[in-house]
């Protein structure tokens, strides 16, 4: 066998390594931001009924343009949006990846502010894309003043602003949205995968009058849908014309296309467990709090958990304890995912123990 230096790769990929966080069978698993709650027998049963219905006609290729799906989801969007405003992808991921291949490119720069989700670097990097990553302010927050000073300073032709941020959970304030968009006169995305368990308005409100502006969701988090690979945006109908010109040729699966429908048709049961997230994460804040550790305030479902001697130390005792958490590359910094009552519990006591 051949390895990875013996073959002859884009220059620029030499030495990259692929994007993953670890995928280890423990009990508790807390470091990918998954819905630890699972699938409700009656909305599994729905999902199986759609997705049978669907295997009939798998002979045949899928609809290209799941128009279906997208009025569910401008309709779950509200907003009075309208399905031609509406792109669906194989998870948020793949959203990102066709609009940079759309707007970005060897001639443009994109840019954000960090820490922030790695993905955007790395979708940049594989597009070509020139990718600025300017520091956020010391509380992680950002200003409106900021924001447009960065911008208009660094002149780019994309600008993404994830809210609530990840890895730190900040929320961001409308008036900073409408100070990035206004200036400059490229594509703003604001990245909404966590959207779900904020109190903050939605940047969705935004979007009449706005046609540069990319509103990017999942399904991933809140809808505990990270298997079925899910993700979609919000904008003008030109920019999804746009989408659908880089898109490969039915790259939503009718499987795919069918189990997203009957999420949407049972949103009430899958969303019913947002508010018990929300309260772990807190008694995570007020827990650690208590250990005299530093948790960020957090509009998402985790908590970024600062004040660690050893990262290292506190991420492999913990994993000897079946939980897993994650390492985000923070100096002492870790990232833990709101899950269930019973997975705080194990959490917080066996992090005393460590700390002890």
């Amino acid at each position: 066998m051949t390895n990875l230096d013996d073959l002859p790769i884009r220059p620029d990929l030499v030495g990259q390594l692929p994007y993953g966080a670890p995928q280890i069978d423990v009990p508790i698993r807390l470091n990918v931001n998954e819905n630890t709650f699972g699938i409700p027998e009656e909305v599994a049963l729905r999902i199986v009924q759609r997705t049978a219905e669907a295997a009939l006609t798998l002979n045949r290729y899928p609809d290209r343009e799941f128009m279906e799906l997208r009025q569910m989801l401008a309709e779950f969007l509200g907003g009075n949006l309208a399905a031609e405003q509406i792109w669906a992808a194989n998870g948020s991921n793949e959203i990102l990846q066709q609009f940079f291949q759309v707007f970005g490119g060897p001639e443009a720069k994109a840019m954000s502010f960090g820490p922030t989700y790695s993905m955007y670097a790395n979708i940049a990097r594989t597009t070509l894309t020139e990718y600025q990553l300017l520091p956020r302010l010391d509380d992680y927050s950002l200003s409106s003043e900021y924001v447009r000073e960065e911008i208009q300073k660094a002149k780019p032709q994309i600008v993404i602003l994830c809210s609530p941020n990840n890895p730190t959970g900040t929320g961001l304030a409308l008036d900073v949205i409408e100070a990035a968009y206004n200036s400059f006169e490229g594509m703003l995305l604001v990245d909404e995968a966590y959207q779900e368990f904020s109190d903050s308005p939605s940047a969705i409100s935004l979007l009449p009058g706005r046609p540069r502006l990319v509103i990017s969701r999942t399904m991933s988090k809140a809808f505990a849908f990270a298997g079925a690979r899910v993700g979609y945006m919000a904008a003008d109908a030109a920019v999804v014309d746009a989408m659908r010109i880089v898109r490969l040729p039915y790259h939503l699966s009718a499987l795919t296309q069918a189990a997203a429908m009957a999420a949407l048709e049972t949103s009430g049961q899958l969303l019913a467990n947002i508010e018990q997230i929300k309260v772990q994460r807190d008694r995570i804040m007020v827990g650690v709090l208590k250990m005299g550790l530093s948790p960020l305030p957090s509009d998402a479902n985790f908590v970024l958990i600062q004040g660690f001697q050893d990262t290292h130390v506190i991420f492999e005792g913990l994993l000897a304890k079946g939980i897993i958490v994650r390492d985000i590359g923070i100096p002492g910094c870790l990232r833990v995912t709101a899950g269930t009552e019973a997975e705080t519990t194990k959490l917080l006591g066996e992090l005393a123990l460590l700390l002890d």
